[in-house]
């Protein structure tokens, strides 16, 4: 039988493993969301993921969401994309985001939950109408 203090450091270090692996999927998110680069994000979401636009009330499909690259790859030209994780629980993360479009910019609150290392749903909803202090 393993020590409570073996299988206390084991379950810290799984903790750990899953939350670097979370970050890595938002930073391939956003790094793949700033080039429009569907087959990257195709990859990073499972086959019944959904994407949630609350300012806006839609919901997307994964194969509509990837559909959208085209147009969105207009709009993101000459973008930044900037992220901070917020908060971390279980399979899902919350981050902060700076879309900032050369003619506008605007921070956004990002939630992702994850499963077996691809997102499973992400939602998203404006939480300010510039990035002033971000």
């Amino acid at each position: 039988m393993m020590p409570i203090r073996t299988m206390a450091v084991v379950l810290a270090l799984l903790v750990t493993v899953s939350a670097v692996a979370q970050e890595n999927i938002v930073d391939r998110w956003y790094a793949a969301l700033l080039k429009a680069d569907g087959a990257a994000l195709s990859q990073l979401l499972s086959n019944d993921a959904t994407i949630r636009l609350d300012d806006i009330g839609v919901t997307q499909s994964k194969a509509e969401f990837i559909a959208s690259m085209d147009e969105w790859q207009a709009a993101v030209k000459g973008a930044k994309i900037r992220h901070k994780i917020e908060t971390e629980m279980g399979e899902t993360i919350v981050v902060r985001t700076c879309y900032d479009f050369p003619n506008n910019d605007m921070t956004t609150r990002e939630t992702f939950t994850t499963k077996g290392g691809v997102i499973v749903a992400n939602t998203q909803m404006t939480i300010g109408e510039n990035c002033d202090g971000f």
